[in-house]
């Protein structure tokens, strides 16, 4: 078995191999980053993209016979690529300068997200290439993080990089030699009883005709209360006296401590059995703005994202595109940030 725990410190000093990247590469990398919104975000997806593209180039000289998989249609899984079995996850940096390597908590815990393989791909953008700078089998990461009983630290790992194996051409010898199901991954968790599984789903779904009734569930309260009583009052002079609006808490705090945001969904009767629909996310009445990344989505009944707005700095709310449709039409609203997820289902 190979000794992977050699000191990265003296290892620096040797040559490694630049893979050099190729001018196509950063035209995609810019023409991808420019869908991100933020300066630094978008600088840091323009590293993924050149760290994966390049690190993509190098698999296929080495290994032509097995096929790469890499989603280039969304920019938020850039940093995954998949070869035969094995799925890789680039832990992508400018400069590798600290004695730590930063991996975001739920890309070792979320099924979705984790990867045989954690790579750090060091960026060279003046130079045109990258440098693999070392490696991390996920069974080890566990152990590492399992004996050490290492704590997240703001939803992250902090793994010493004297952990990673600093010899790339190991990842040639996982890839040729070793079957992907010896370092084995967390499985998404299924739910087997579908008979109660549609039971489940029309107990937690909140008919938005019903409102106009005047039949609310108990969760949906009156928004006085619930948001902040400034914005309160600015959204109710400039929405009309026929809207209805209600509240609900959501927690996210289930890995957080407790961290509770406020949905609030406006309706309003349309002719021909139609309802406009306005969905909103606030902070509770004691904070004053959100905390930025937090995401809300619009799902069609089938799950496909129909409108996504994500929370930037100082954003006292945000709010989806207000949308029309039939009585008796069905969609969802998630609310998430980083790795947890609460999705409230409507029907009109």
């Amino acid at each position: 078995m190979m000794t992977t725990h050699e000191s990265s410190n003296n290892l620096r000093f040797l040559l490694p191999e630049l893979i050099w990247l190729e001018s196509e590469h950063f035209d995609v990398a810019r023409n991808l980053s420019q869908q991100v919104i933020g300066e630094f975000q978008q600088w840091q997806a323009y590293l993924n993209v050149l760290a994966t593209l390049g690190f993509s180039q190098w698999l296929h000289q080495h290994l032509p016979e097995q096929n790469i998989h890499q989603d280039n249609q969304i920019i938020d899984n850039f940093n995954h690529l998949q070869l035969g079995e094995f799925k890789f996850y680039l832990i992508v940096t400018e400069h590798l300068l600290d004695e730590l390597v930063i991996i975001p908590e739920d890309r070792i815990i979320k099924p979705s997200s984790v990867a045989h393989i954690y790579v750090i791909i060091e960026v060279l953008e003046e130079q045109a290439g990258i440098i693999i700078r070392g490696i991390l089998r996920y069974d080890q990461l566990i152990s590492y993080r399992d004996r050490m009983n290492l704590p997240p630290r703001n939803s992250c790992y902090q793994i010493p990089l004297v952990e990673f194996d600093t010899e790339p051409n190991h990842i040639l010898f996982y890839c040729r030699f070793l079957s992907a199901q010896m370092i084995p991954l967390p499985q998404t968790e299924t739910i087997n009883n579908t008979e109660n599984l549609p039971q489940l789903l029309a107990n937690a779904k909140t008919k938005l005709s019903q409102w106009l009734q005047g039949i609310f569930p108990d969760e949906w309260q009156l928004i006085d209360t619930l948001i902040n009583p400034e914005v309160n009052l600015a959204l109710s002079t400039r929405t009309n006296v026929e809207t209805i609006k209600r509240g609900k808490i959501l927690n996210l705090g289930m890995q957080l401590g407790s961290y509770p945001v406020v949905m609030l969904v406006n309706i309003q009767a349309q002719p021909e059995e139609k309802l406009r629909v306005s969905i909103q996310l606030h902070p509770t009445a004691g904070a004053k703005f959100l905390r930025p990344n937090l995401k809300l989505t619009l799902l069609s009944k089938a799950g496909k994202l129909l409108c996504e707005v994500t929370s930037r700095s100082h954003d006292s709310y945000i709010q989806l595109n207000p949308f029309h449709g039939d009585k008796g039409k069905q969609f969802s609203v998630e609310v998430s940030l980083d790795i947890i997820k609460i999705r409230e289902s409507f029907e009109l």
